[in-house]
């Protein structure tokens, strides 16, 4: 969470998302028109373009030198690509792919995977799993969970009853969040046993379309968005019974009997009470756009950044104590010219109570680094730099190296 990559009916942009205030555009490329996926690896030079032109075929840049890589066409319509520092996955809508970033060879193809219309597929992010998830079933919620380094089927998932919307990791690969068709229930699984270890319910009102699903990158919450004008965000806490003895207080007992008694309730009943609302919600000021969010640390403070298909990036403040709704503080202009887009009075919320107004930070703006393990934010999204070659997987790898990635002939 990083950058941000988008494509555009002219090409593709890159921007680093170290900053509220301004927008920084690390790269455009107007070479490949009508590119509708562009995904970069981490804050590297790597990017991977695929256009409606030729929308079979796969082709990977680095884009500082303004060079390909390589290019591979496979047998129908790539519908996503999902990239870590091990492999490169690459789905159709009956077969996935799979190569190893680091040469780009081809190491296994999943063929008859069930039909699977919209490349719906999630990779973790880190590659010493480097997991794979995908939809085990059309017409059910099951989940095929796929080791990408040992290239075996690690186990199947029944998730949901219906057939599955969304699917994504936490950043250790150790948890999997899934929605369904209907998007009123979220579940997160523990990783790669497959066990359930939270449901949160989005809303009973209506049947919703889940366009984005995330972790923050500490995993402590999940966003989901929809193509509705509301947001939901869920911490992933659990009520244990570890915790103090509570006062024998009134309500206190009254808890409990609620407690036991949905021991004594049908499953479905029981499983209802036991669900969490959202923790934290963002109401946008549009509805039926497509959208995408993320969860991040920017200038110190957690951030949820929305993205929505008309080419608008809005950052919003996100309380990590008392949630509740999130206050939008900037509103950014993907389309224009790379400069960010001047706020109006009325394109923002009131301000929170100083108590966390006070502690949001617009005096600095030095990108925080994240503590995650193997990951690095040292300006590199800025410019586009390498990434240290201890940070790749198995052996040693920089995108500066003219050597690194030699021409493939397909």
């Amino acid at each position: 969470c990083s950058s941000l990559a988008i494509g555009t009916t002219t090409g593709y942009r890159l921007f680093s998302l170290s900053s509220v205030e301004q927008l920084d555009q690390v790269h455009e490329s107007n070479e490949i028109p009508d590119v509708y996926i562009v995904e970069r690896l981490f804050s590297s030079s790597l990017v991977v373009v695929v256009s409606h032109a030729k929308p079979q075929q796969m082709n990977v840049y680095h884009f500082k030198k303004g060079t390909e890589i390589c290019n591979y066409s496979y047998s129908s319509k790539i519908l996503s690509i999902r990239l870590n520092r091990q492999r490169l996955v690459v789905c159709l809508e009956e077969s996935i792919y799979i190569h190893n970033i680091k040469d780009m060879k081809l190491l296994k193809t999943i063929l008859d995977t069930p039909p699977n219309t919209t490349g719906l597929c999630a990779l973790s992010i880190n590659h010493a799993n480097s997991y794979l998830a995908y939809p085990g079933s059309a017409t059910s919620g099951e989940i095929a969970l796929y080791d990408g380094n040992t290239l075996k089927t690690a186990c199947t998932i029944p998730a949901h009853d219906g057939p599955l919307a969304a699917l994504t990791f936490n950043s250790t690969g150790s948890k999997l969040a899934s929605a369904s068709e209907k998007g009123t229930v979220i579940r997160v699984f523990s990783i790669p046993g497959g066990q359930k270890l939270y449901e949160f319910r989005r809303g009973m009102k209506r049947y919703v379309n889940i366009s984005s699903l995330v972790f923050s990158m500490d995993s402590q919450f999940l966003c989901a968005s929809s193509n509705t004008e509301t947001v939901h965000i869920f911490k992933l806490e659990h009520l244990t019974d570890s915790r103090p003895e509570e006062p024998p207080t009134w309500s206190g007992y009254m808890g409990k009997m609620f407690q036991a008694a949905t021991n004594y309730l049908p499953a479905q009943v029981s499983g209802m009470m036991n669900q969490d609302r959202a923790f934290a919600t963002v109401r946008l000021n549009v509805s039926g756009q497509r959208n995408i969010c993320a969860l991040s640390t920017i200038q110190k403070l957690p951030r949820l950044l929305v993205t929505t298909s008309d080419g608008y990036l809005y950052i919003y403040n996100l309380d990590p104590q008392d949630g509740g709704e999130c206050v939008l503080i900037k509103k950014h202009s993907l389309l224009g010219s790379g400069k960010m887009e001047e706020n109006k009075e009325n394109d923002l919320q009131p301000p929170l109570p100083q108590s966390y107004a006070a502690t949001v930070a617009r005096q600095s703006t030095v990108p925080s680094t994240s503590t995650m393990p193997g990951y690095s934010e040292d300006g590199g999204a800025l410019r586009g730099e390498v990434i240290p070659e201890h940070e790749f997987a198995t052996g040693p790898v920089c995108l500066d190296d003219e050597t690194e990635f030699p021409p493939v002939s397909i």
